[in-house]
This record gives C-alpha cells, sequence and structure tokens, in this order.
C-alpha cells in the first residue's frame, strides 16, 4: 500500500497573498454588479497629473502617519502596549514577508473599501466597515480600530479629491511597511 506525500503547508506569503487577492476578487464582482468595474478610478474623468499627484500625496500622508505613531510610541504606554502587542501577534516576519503584506493588504483593502464600497457607501459608512476590520483580539487594539477609521476617512477623501485609488494605496502601503518593520524588526524596548 502506497501512501500520497502529504501537501506541503501554505507559506504565510501564499495565505496573505490569497486572502487580498480574494479581497480584491470580491471587490471586482461588486463594482461589476453595481455597473461601474473599473475601481481604480472615481468618475468618469481624471487627468494625468491627478494620476501623478494622487500616489505623491498619498506616500506624503503615510510617512505623516508614520511620523505620528512613532511620537505616539514614545510618548504614551497604550501605544507602546499596541506596538508590543502587535510584535507578539505577528511574530517573526521576513522582509520579504512584510513587503508582500503590505502590498497584498494596500491593493486589496484599498480595491475593496475604496475602489468598490466608498462609490457606494460614501466616505463615513465604507470607513466604518474598514474600522471594523481592523477590530483586534482584546480592548488593547481599540487605537488601532479608531485609527483605521480616521485613515478610512482620510483614504476616502483622498480617492474623491484625485479620482483615482493611487493616492489611498500608496498612503496605505507605505503605513504598513513602516509600521510593520517597525514593529517586527526593530528592538522592543527602544520604545
Amino acid at each position: 500500500m502506497s501512501y500520497a506525500p502529504a501537501p506541503a503547508p501554505l507559506s504565510r506569503a501564499s495565505l496573505v497573498i490569497g486572502l487580498y487577492s480574494a479581497m480584491a476578487i470580491a471587490a471586482v464582482i461588486f463594482a461589476a454588479g453595481r455597473g461601474d468595474p473599473d475601481l481604480y478610478r472615481l468618475g468618469s474623468t481624471t487627468s494625468g497629473v491627478l494620476f501623478v499627484l494622487g500616489p505623491l500625496a498619498g506616500f506624503a500622508l503615510g510617512a505623516i502617519v508614520v511620523a505620528l505613531t512613532r511620537v505616539a510610541t514614545r510618548q504614551f504606554q497604550w501605544a507602546r502596549d499596541l506596538r508590543a502587542s502587535f510584535h507578539d501577534l505577528l511574530g517573526p516576519l521576513t522582509g520579504r514577508e512584510i513587503l508582500i503584506l503590505a502590498l497584498a493588504s494596500s491593493i486589496g483593502e484599498e480595491l475593496l473599501f475604496r475602489g468598490a464600497l466608498l462609490p457606494w457607501l460614501g466616505v463615513w459608512w465604507q470607513a466604518i466597515v474598514f474600522a471594523l476590520l481592523h477590530v483586534g483580539p482584546g480592548r488593547r487594539f481599540l487605537p488601532w480600530t479608531a485609527s483605521a477609521f480616521v485613515l478610512g476617512v482620510a483614504f476616502g477623501e483622498l480617492a474623491i479629491q484625485t479620482h483615482n485609488l493611487g493616492g489611498p494605496i500608496a498612503a496605505h502601503f507605505a503605513i504598513n511597511f513602516l509600521n510593520l518593520r517597525y514593529i517586527v524588526l526593530a528592538p522592543r524596548d527602544d520604545a
């Protein structure tokens, strides 16, 4: 009797890509169902200038949020506790895993929340749904949920002002990439 070898377990990177790909596919299906399958552009016209300025504004917004995160971590115990909780929750991540997680989450979430839901629900309701996706295991994660709501509003407004998702994707990527590196790779006692 021969046995087939057990399938190799999926890597974390594969799971992350699968999860956020499913989110992006759901966004495409949702947007197509409402008759507007173009998730990247909001509105019928977008100037070339906004296609360039959107990502630049997004990276600037992301840099500001990351700087505020560092200040909060130095100044407030709740921020240090939140960072430590994320450090423990995430465990070790390689630089490649951080890059994949930041890219996949920024693209998948922005396609769903700002591309598919923003035109249908508006800024405030899509931000509420976005915040609900960012509810962590325990009360100590409430600041993360609250910041997700604020960022959901900011990303929504940025998408509306630039008529595309370049800005929100760039901001989301910068925040996730830089903060994940800080949470996972920096020593815990540097706060």
